[in-house]
């Protein structure tokens, strides 16, 4: 394969770009794409009619009309699945797009890809100076749209986002959801701190008032997802030498089997050891605590979008600011990630700082409380940017973001520093309209109805009576 000569004149964005997203400096090196193949293109098939406008449609029938109608731009169109989420999602993903008339390609990089897209998959087994070229002829010889992949930050998807953007084709980047646990992100250009949603409060406020989406709750998914995690790490091992120039962006190997099974080990430990502290943190601990929720240690937000470079650091700070500047009746509650159970544990960390810092039993490490009922007891959230922003917004909770977050807007979140979050905070509440607005915004441009672990229920068709 021949790479394309690079044009040396700078081509300025299209408008409706974000200047203060990356891609103000990733286009600074775009090339003019050829001329596009004129190719047949499919017919746009009409999605099925579901009420949404009556009060009796129930949340599976709005929530399937929701997705349709976000994903209804697709069709008739071309479009190019990379890595998806562990499990059969971008499978089903790739049904719902062909069902609405669109062709669907998709590239498998390693064999836990294709056990989950076995099927009509492009198998790319070259090395990651070879991928720009590989995917700038892909998208230019079969005329593709749209490129949907999961998680903007793996090494791979950096490279097809800047790619996609130079040839002016439309990018969605997948992402657990803004809004959880009913949804997931759909989100243009990129998540959080690369986001396509406007980063200003006096957008939001100058919207009206729209009706608010009635979420579906799907359940649990720990179960599945360990289900996924564990195939996809098996096949991924098993199938080496067919694969053998990918380079996976985080460990990923026979140890994954081993902490899922000891994650699920641990929940039922982590139950067992922690029964009590749902009382005493809805009684007399109520509003005298601050909640702190990680993330998993391996999220490439914390990487990419904040100052930290591990949980670990973010851990010390909190507590180092905590310990100087909170109220001596106070404690701090730090929730550790569900997902990330069996693979790590702060709890020597957390002695030692609590040690160190003379805190005595003012800290808190839990795993498995009730997190609605943590966010509504607490005087106040402390993330880096995690999901649970948007949760904590919704209970009217005090929340101070460490990172870049798409929710970290003036208004909603309190602006100051950490080290007077802890005084400031009974004081602060976020705006409620300003709130209502953004989140109905936030779902109609951004987020998905579902999960990634579990198959969202299809309605029967709605038929008119004759």
């Amino acid at each position: 394969m021949n790479p394309a000569q690079p044009v040396n004149a700078f081509v300025s964005p299209p408008e409706d770009f974000r200047s203060t997203t990356w891609f103000g400096n990733l286009l600074g090196d775009v090339v003019e794409p050829v001329p596009r193949p004129v190719l047949p293109r499919r017919r746009a098939v009409t999605p099925p009619a579901f009420p949404t406008d009556t009060p009796e449609s129930d949340p599976a029938t709005l929530a399937w009309a929701h997705r349709q109608r976000r994903l209804a731009e697709y069709a008739g169109k071309r479009v190019l699945l990379l890595q998806g989420p562990m499990g059969p999602f971008f499978q089903e993903l790739a049904q719902e797009l062909r069902g609405l008339g669109a062709t669907v390609y998709k590239i498998n990089f390693n064999a836990g890809d294709w056990w989950f897209y076995r099927r009509d998959a492009i198998a790319f087994r070259g090395s990651f100076e070879e991928w720009p070229f590989f995917l700038r002829e892909l998208l230019l010889r079969e005329n593709i749209d749209a490129v949907m992949l999961f998680g903007d930050c793996r090494p791979i998807h950096e490279m097809a986002c800047r790619i996609t953007a130079q040839l002016r084709r439309d990018v969605r980047v997948f992402e657990e959801g803004y809004l959880r646990p009913c949804y997931l992100t759909m989100d243009r250009f990129g998540v959080n701190g690369w986001t396509s949603l406007p980063d200003a409060s006096g957008f939001y406020a100058a919207l009206p008032v729209d009706a608010q989406h009635r979420p579906l709750a799907l359940g649990p998914v720990f179960w599945a997802t360990a289900r996924h995690a564990v195939q996809y790490a098996v096949a991924l091992r098993l199938g080496r030498s067919v694969f053998r120039a990918y380079e996976h962006h985080r460990p990923l190997g026979w140890g994954e089997l081993g902490a899922w099974v000891r994650g699920g080990l641990r929940k039922w430990t982590y139950r067992f050891r922690e029964r009590g502290l749902a009382a005493q943190l809805a009684g007399p601990l109520r509003k005298r605590y601050f909640l702190v929720p990680l993330q998993v240690a391996t999220d490439s937000q914390i990487q990419f979008h904040s100052a930290f470079d591990s949980v670990s650091q973010f851990i010390d700070e909190v507590v180092a600011s905590f310990a100087s500047h909170a109220d001596p009746c106070d404690h701090l509650v730090i929730k550790h990630h569900p997902m990330d159970r069996g693979h790590h544990d702060y709890s020597r960390q957390l002695r030692a700082l609590a040690e160190a810092h003379q805190l005595g039993d003012r800290i808190i490490y839990l795993h498995d409380q009730h997190l609605p009922a943590l966010l509504k007891g607490a005087a106040g959230v402390v993330v880096i940017n995690s999901t649970v922003g948007m949760s904590a917004l919704h209970f009217s909770a005090a929340i101070k973001v460490c990172g870049a977050a798409v929710y970290n807007l003036r208004g909603l979140t309190y602006q100051g520093t950490l080290d007077s979050f802890w005084c400031a905070a009974r004081q602060f509440k976020p705006d409620k309209l300003l709130l209502s607005k953004f989140r109905s915004y936030v779902i109609e441009h951004t987020q998905l109805v579902g999960s990634f672990y579990k198959p969202l229920p299809r309605p029967a068709p709605h038929r008119n009576p004759a």
